[in-house]
């Protein structure tokens, strides 16, 4: 059994190394995928990664759909009145939207859920829809399930109010695999969105006439992924990862330089008992999270994913020092974490049902062991991630510390030789989702990975001697699940790749 010496331990919680590379990652202000902010982001954390002792530090960039904000303004009139609202703290543009102004009428579609939008013709239309899920509706709506809803509907622009009082307009991507969304899309502050609805309620139609304009930049960008290792040359390895990007609101202190940081810390701590470990493991920082799991899909389509014994991925772990784990049904990663709580007899919760929203779902969706440890909060949403207010003050270095002790315990215990830890059949965890109603979402969002092949900016690199994506070569079948595998050449000599192919349902 591999436990942290006590001497550990208490370095860890005096070492601020980390903390301090998350208040540079902050202050590089825009971290948005194929932004400079980015690049110099993976710089710093492969540094840090070199520094803390980790082994075969890489840098592997990728291409994705960019997307720069230039501007965003909503006129609304009411009362005989006209009234321009574009400041930052009353409305932002969401990454992925494309360029163009429209004018229609303004219709509140409440929660924007599935059924709010049935029957619903909002051709010409504004649709507004709030950020909020009800907490008893079963499942969280996602905000591209409810822009795809409402262009679907007709509608020729989208807002989307915060439901938190202060937290400022909300941002989050709207685009698609291969390029940006369907129409102009803005994020707006609980206060602004109220007024809107107060005026909507007011009218004679239930609705206001209103013009939004939204200017921004669609063109082809390239992340970066960092990546490094500690312990043995095993033919299994143990991934413990995070994402790096941010968007261009804030500082992503919260998300996820906090869960950047992490990793750094956690490699620190392991490098300090590198000897003891008895399986490899493999520091992973992603880019391009939050315009698509970019990173993620990219590393899990160009890797042999039977010598991956399991994932941990953390992101959304700046809220407190009380660590939460969701191991999706995957035997043995729980348990760990559950032994990590009684050794250090500090709650660590560990809970059920899908989070099919982070740089783990990639590997849970192919029956790979992969769980998200985040720290749990109070209240409803993000809080202020995703806005202006996502600041490096918020944030608490005994939480970090606290959470890299934590973690790094339970990756030393998942790393344990003898230490069984189990994935899923594709199948099983296709049906919970569906029971789930996540299905729902990802279909309407065109993000549902048991159906057909989608379009992926770097799908031209993926190819295997002469073969066509969706051919397969034999003798490669790697994983069976619903995605083809096929053998190529890329940087780093990552050989295994994967592109979904069309299967039934």
């Amino acid at each position: 059994m591999t436990t942290l010496p006590a001497a550990t331990v208490g370095a860890a919680y005096t070492d601020s190394t980390a903390w301090e590379l998350l208040a540079e990652l902050s202050d590089l202000g825009d971290r948005m995928p194929g932004h400079e902010g980015e690049r110099a982001a993976a710089a710093l954390i492969a540094d840090a990664l070199e520094t803390a002792g980790c082994a075969s530090v890489t840098e592997t960039s990728f291409p994705i759909p960019g997307w720069w904000r230039e501007s965003a303004a909503l006129a609304v009139e009411h009362a005989g009145r006209q009234t321009t609202f574009d400041g930052s703290h009353e409305l932002v543009a969401l990454p992925g939207t494309p360029s163009g102004e429209v004018t229609g009428e303004l219709v509140d579609v409440g929660y924007g859920l599935p059924e709010d939008f049935e029957g619903l013709d909002l051709s010409g239309c504004i649709a507004m829809a709030s950020s909020l899920t009800p907490d008893d509706y079963g499942r969280w709506v996602h905000r591209s399930e409810k822009y795809d809803y409402a262009a679907e509907s007709g509608a020729a622009g989208f807002l989307f109010y915060n439901h938190i009082e202060g937290a400022l307009p909300p941002t989050g991507d709207v685009g698609r695999t291969n390029g940006p969304g369907a129409i102009p899309a803005v994020g707006l502050s609980k206060e602004l969105g109220a007024r809107l609805t107060r005026h909507c309620e007011a009218s004679d139609d239930g609705g206001i006439d209103a013009t939004l304009s939204v200017s921004a930049r669609n063109e082809p960008a390239t992340s970066t992924t960092v990546e490094a290792v500690l312990g043995p040359d095993t033919d299994e390895e143990v991934l413990y990862t995070a994402h790096l990007d941010a968007h261009d609101v804030g500082t992503g202190a919260n998300d996820n330089g906090f869960g950047a940081a992490l990793v750094v810390g956690v490699a620190r701590v392991l490098a300090s008992i590198d000897a003891d470990l008895e399986t490899r493991v493999r520091l992973v920082v992603f880019g391009a999270e939050e315009t698509g799991l970019y990173g993620s899909y990219y590393w899990s389509h160009t890797h042999d994913l039977e010598s991956v014994k399991c994932v941990l991925n953390v992101d959304g772990a700046g809220y407190s020092r009380n660590l939460e784990v969701y191991p999706h049904g995957a035997d043995g990663m729980g348990e760990a974490f559950e032994e990590v709580s009684d050794a250090f007899d500090v709650p660590i919760r560990v809970e059920d049902g899908l989070r099919p929203h982070s740089d783990h779902w990639p590997f849970v969706q192919r029956g790979v062991a992969a769980g998200q440890g985040r720290s749990t909060a109070d209240g409803s949403g993000r809080g202020w991630g995703h806005t202006h207010g996502d600041t490096f003050d918020k944030l608490d270095v005994r939480d970090l510390r606290e959470l890299t002790v934590l973690c790094a315990a339970g990756v030393a215990k998942l790393a344990e030789a003898d230490r069984a830890v189990a994935g899923r059949d594709p199948e099983s965890v296709r049906d919970e989702a569906i029971e789930g109603g996540y299905d729902v979402g990802m279909r309407a969002t065109g993000t549902w990975p048991w159906g057909d092949e989608r379009p992926w900016p770097w799908a031209d690199e993926l190819s295997w001697s002469g073969h066509s994506l969706g051919q397969r070569p034999e003798g490669d079948w790697v994983r069976s699940t619903p995605w083809v595998d096929v053998v190529g050449s890329l940087s780093h000599a990552h050989r295994v790749l994967s592109i979904p192919t069309s299967k039934p349902t």
